[in-house]
């Protein structure tokens, strides 16, 4: 067996099998297969793509990589949820303390933005004092303790992943069906996930701009993990406009909270709900047994404050400063504040995510390379959605920046691009276009 080999056999459209596999994700990982000839095999791929059982064949060779966490010490079935990414999704910061206020422990590792959409670290170092990085025994502990911990990743996880999508990333080949499900699952199931949620973005503020390439990276991701002996679903949700209101760090925590205290945007609090009754769903230990029980035990929680009583508890144990979390006027704000009207009446036919994720960008909310400095005050808040009725003059947007320059960019980019406006009624998006619950 050698890499030459294999690389021929999925060029010619052969089937790897399971021993090829691994032996290519070893060497590849191990420094003794060349860059170039992992390019070879990711074009390879990309042009003849991969069978179900070669896609979980790859995830988990990368999973078991690099270190593996198990949690099954301290948590009797660890349930995630992963996101692919999007403008104003904050959803962690709500879903994970609704979970655990409902008898779920949750121990999540998440990361940090790139690009237009923010990361959910970032969001958490809004709040003074929070500990992102946590040594393992500290994360468990907390998990055990408290039954929430929420932190950045420590252990080196499917290291084969982060070095073959370097390669991808330079070589085209970023937008491979079964590349990505294996990258984004290797990581799952290396952290020691038993259930998983997926939520699946798709819209102008996506990877995946049409519903049906989202509905298909679900269907394979959730393959993947059934195959991998995992719990799995997967919801298929917009992000043609940002979800909730708040676009930007510190403005996004706020809104977190006010929806933990159940005065969040409708969208923002029901996509939260859908997420975390499946969650529960896919929990064994959960007391519910349908998806409509899940959605009410997870709605009580935020109803008698429990859910928002575990947030709290979540940014105590980690050292964050718990006075901005019960006052949210103390987090980090902006010294200028600019709107954005209608310019004349009608129906808002488009409110585009990726141009109001890269307006928060361009005020210092995020980062186009990893080194950038990063604002936690700025931001955009969007205050109407597709399908309202305006009039001229109505607020769209709120800008809120520390830099007059940077300010005067994205109001440039958001009048130019970031609405439209038609004189006859639009239908509004959904939330969610498919769930897909694997068998």
């Amino acid at each position: 067996m050698n890499i030459v080999d294999i690389i021929a056999h999925k060029r010619d459209g052969q089937t790897l099998s399971t021993e090829e596999i691994r032996y290519f994700i070893t060497e590849f990982t191990a420094g003794r297969a060349e860059d170039y000839q992992a390019a070879a095999w990711a074009m390879a791929v990309f042009m003849q793509g991969m069978s179900r059982q070669e896609t979980v064949d790859l995830t988990l060779a990368m999973a078991d990589s690099g270190d593996k966490i198990d949690l099954s010490d301290v948590l009797p079935f660890a349930v995630d949820k992963h996101s692919s990414g999007g403008v104003g999704d904050k959803t962690s910061l709500v879903v994970l303390p609704v979970v655990s206020a409902c008898g779920v422990p949750v121990a999540k590792m998440s990361g940090r933005g790139l690009g237009h959409t923010g990361g959910t670290l970032d969001k958490l170092e809004s709040i003074e004092g929070y500990q992102v990085e946590l040594p393992m025994e500290r994360f468990k502990e907390l998990a055990r303790k408290n039954g929430i911990v929420l932190a950045g990743q420590t252990a080196e996880l499917a290291p084969a992943d982060k070095a073959l999508y370097a390669i991808r990333d330079v070589t085209a080949t970023v937008s491979s069906l079964p590349l990505i499900a294996s990258s984004i699952m290797s990581k799952k199931i290396a952290a020691g996930a038993d259930g998983i949620v997926l939520d699946v973005k798709t819209g102008s503020g996506a990877f995946m701009r049409k519903v049906d390439e989202a509905r298909k990276l679900a269907k394979v991701m959730v393959d993947i993990g059934v195959d991998a002996g995992r719990k799995m679903v997967a919801l298929v949700s917009d992000m043609n406009q940002p979800l909730g209101v708040a676009a930007g760090l510190a403005l996004e925590v706020k809104e977190a909270i006010a929806t933990l205290h159940g005065e969040g945007p409708k969208d923002f609090h029901d996509h939260c709900i859908e997420v975390a009754a499946y969650m529960l769903l896919l929990a064994p230990d959960s007391g519910v047994d349908d998806i409509d029980a899940a959605r009410q035990k997870a709605q009580q929680s935020i109803d008698d404050g429990s859910a928002f009583a575990k947030f709290r508890l979540m940014v105590q144990g980690q050292g964050g400063n718990v006075e901005q979390v019960e006052s949210p006027d103390l987090l980090p704000g902006a010294s200028h504040q600019r709107k954005i009207g209608a310019p004349r009446s009608g129906y808002l036919s488009k409110v585009d995510a990726l141009q109001v994720g890269m307006a928060v960008v361009e005020l210092g909310g995020g980062r186009l390379r990893k080194s950038d400095p990063i604002d936690h005050g700025v931001g955009v808040e969007t205050l109407l959605n597709v399908g309202d009725k305006v009039s001229a003059g109505d607020t769209l947007f709120v800008l809120y920046a520390n830099d007059e320059e940077k300010l005067e960019t994205a109001l440039n980019r958001l009048r130019n691009g970031g609405f439209e406006i038609n004189d006859d009624p639009v239908e509004p998006y959904p939330l969610f276009y498919d769930v897909i619950m694997g068998e």
